[in-house]
């Protein structure tokens, strides 16, 4: 986080309370942390670059990116990103951009059942030619969808916007 610069100036701006809030808050990472939590997201693309594979979340009812909380085991964000978009997809061989290419921050209820939010750290990941992904039981479905036709109800387009421009 302290390494990227986001041209975008709001990007800038929750760059920076990240990096307060990271400095502040030696449990920032962890589920625990009921003032809110850093969480990982990996949004996986094709081979080509032509198609996004993203998940029906269960509790939030959207099609979202790959993602979620840190692990203590995870050393890095780009890490717990990687490990969890090979958990929710099942796709082996993922590679992913150790740079954020996007943040976001963001209410929500998750596992410890009470009102926090997540301080999401976004990165860019690619699935090797002919990936065909696996749905997890953390997902009600898992497809691929066109970069130029999202479903409606995808959560996070901007976080979506972001990364497309990475990739071109």
């Amino acid at each position: 986080m302290a390494a990227w610069r986001p041209d975008d100036r709001g990007q800038e701006s929750l760059r920076q309370a990240y990096l307060g809030f990271l400095a502040a808050r030696p449990d920032a990472c962890e589920r625990s942390c009921e003032a809110g939590h850093i969480t990982a997201s990996a949004l996986v693309f094709d081979a080509a670059g032509e198609h996004i594979l993203l998940t029906l979340h269960p509790r939030v009812g959207k099609w979202l990116q790959l993602g979620g909380h840190c692990e203590p085991y995870d050393k890095t964000l780009a890490g717990a990103a990687l490990r969890e978009a090979r958990e929710e997809s099942g796709i082996p061989n993922l590679r992913i951009d150790p740079v954020p290419v996007h943040v976001d921050v963001h209410p929500i209820t998750c596992s410890l059942g009470l009102p926090t939010r997540h301080f999401d750290v976004r990165f860019a990941v690619r699935a090797p030619d002919g990936a065909i992904p696996v749905r997890s039981n953390e997902s009600l479905d898992l497809r691929w969808w066109p970069v130029d036709a999202l479903p409606e109800d995808a959560d996070g387009t901007a976080g979506i916007d972001a990364m497309l421009a990475v990739l071109r």
